[in-house]
């Protein structure tokens, strides 16, 4: 059951894994610098169940260091390079790491005393080089059983707070094996890898393709998006994943209309809703090309759910039906299945489903009963068992007495071929309750679209106490490492405070 042994067995050692920027890499390099990083695990003194931190970014090092946490039987912490002081003063407080594992750019942040440190190159602090780690064979590997814990994948929680993810090696050998059999992944696929693999999401790319023989394109320079779509072509890529502002970026600030991708066969996406304008967009840029639009979270390993492509016509804005081994049903609060056009909460039964959360049992208790998991996703389902995602359950506005959701008055906004970017949040007001406030990034920096059009905009979809009470134009929304927009960077902004 060893993840490590699930990804690497059987494969062509001399098959491309890995392409960064400049250097490429085998399969045969990866197994044996995993085996090395293993080896070296257990000669230290090292035990079964032990954290251990990586914090670097995409390559080689990572997957070689993950791999090889995982085959000794440690606990992998991945954690993002950029992740502030006191965020990783908590996780290193209630993870106790035994090694840390860190690039030379992440080095000096991530460096704890008394915890050896093994980087990618030689540092003036004291460390060892991965070139340093030896493999043996004096020390078996341990055993490693399906509900073993592999990985803590930190998020934040509804206060904010970091809190690990328990997920066991079972979990990634049931998602993965789903995931392949949904997209129909095979050797000959390669995805252009944008996404950090610190995030569940850009961890399951490396899971599948690793499993089904592909090969991987790193490349981080996201910002440069026709350098990221160039290297697509000229690599042969067959498949993309991104989170929703990747693919409004691609659509409304890049040449990928202009562009032809020969061996692009499928794009996907999670970590959010992608507007159906966006959807629609993505179809009429990419024609004949299959477009999955996928739901998950980190609970959940990475993914619950999936928008076969066939169906992206007649059920737009749906997320689908869940997965190959996953059950989803959308409940009351009686735990009722609720009838068509109803919202309830989304709930998920399937191996993929987490262990709980990290020394947390009053969250776990919540949110896992019963092995089942429950999302805190509302969501509406019709006749034909289609899931539609309302929003969290944390980010509906007030107004007027009613639940509104801000997700579906981003969607009318990011309607206004203008806009890059939108997000809603709620301040209070004297009358409604709540009002909406919505942070916009136009598409073009220099562009004199004014909060009047948007108010007129919206004034044509929306009844008059749900169109936004004011309206902030920023040059970017404020994300976290994975691409997702950070409300409570928003919530704090000074003008929203009169300062």
């Amino acid at each position: 059951m060893n993840v490590c042994n699930y990804l690497l067995q059987g494969k062509n050692e001399t098959s491309p894994a890995l392409l960064g920027l400049r250097s490429q890499h085998t399969y045969g390099e990866l197994r044996a610098a995993s085996a090395s990083v293993a080896g070296f695990l257990l000669s230290a003194g090292a035990h079964k169940g032990e954290r251990a931190l990586l914090v670097a970014e995409n390559s080689f090092f990572w997957v070689a260091c993950y791999l090889g946490i995982l085959r000794a039987g440690l606990v992998c912490v991945p954690l993002p390079p950029g992740l502030p002081a006191g965020d990783l003063a908590k996780i290193v407080a209630v993870t106790e790491p035994r090694f840390t594992f860190s690039d030379a750019k992440s080095a000096r942040r991530a460096a704890l005393a008394g915890v050896p440190l093994i980087t990618d190159q030689p540092l003036p602090i004291s460390s060892i080089t991965l070139g340093e780690v030896q493999a043996t064979d004096s020390i078996p590997f341990p055993e490693v059983l399906r509900d073993d814990l592999a990985a803590l994948m930190f998020t934040s929680g509804s206060t904010g707070e970091p809190r690990g993810v328990m997920i066991s090696h079972g979990n990634i050998i049931a998602n993965t094996d789903s995931i392949i059999e949904y997209l129909a992944l095979t050797p000959s696929d390669r995805i252009m890898t944008v996404l950090p693999f610190h995030y569940c999401f850009g961890t399951s790319l490396l899971h599948t393709h690793l499993r089904a023989g592909g090969s991987l394109v790193l490349d981080s320079r996201f910002m440069y998006p026709e350098v990221v779509l160039q290297r697509m072509r000229e690599t042969g890529c067959t498949g993309f994943a991104g989170v929703p502002s990747h693919f409004q970026i691609l659509l409304r600030k890049s040449n990928l209309r202009r562009i032809s991708f020969p061996q692009l066969r499928y794009v996907q996406q999670a970590g959010g809703q992608l507007a159906p304008a966006f959807i629609q967009e993505l179809r009429q840029a990419l024609p004949g090309k299959q477009i999955f639009i996928m739901y998950g979270q980190t609970e959940a390993t990475a993914r619950l759910s999936y928008l076969p492509p066939e169906c992206l016509e007649t059920k737009l804005g749906s997320v689908g039906k869940g997965i190959p081994g996953v059950a989803l049903s959308v409940v009351d609060e009686n735990g009722e299945a609720v009838l068509p056009g109803q919202t309830g909460e989304i709930v998920a039964t399937g191996d993929n489903v987490a262990l709980g959360y990290w020394r947390d049992a009053e969250d776990s208790a919540h949110c896992f009963r019963n092995r089942k998991l429950y999302t805190g996703d509302l969501a509406t389902v019709d006749s034909d068992g289609f899931i539609y995602i309302v929003d969290r359950a944390k980010d509906f506005l007030k107004c007027g007495g009613k639940r509104v959701s801000c997700r579906h008055l981003e969607s009318v906004l990011l309607e206004h071929e203008e806009l890059l970017e939108a997000a809603i949040i709620g301040v209070p007001d004297k009358i409604l309750g709540e009002a909406a406030v919505a942070f916009v990034v136009p598409r073009d920096r220099k562009s004199s679209l004014t909060a009047e059009q948007l108010r007129n905009h919206c004034r044509r979809q929306l009844p008059p106490p749900l169109v936004p009470q004011a309206f902030v134009m920023l040059p970017s929304l404020p994300k976290n490492s994975s691409g997702k927009v950070l409300k409570s960077v928003l919530r704090a902004q000074p003008v929203l405070h009169g300062d």
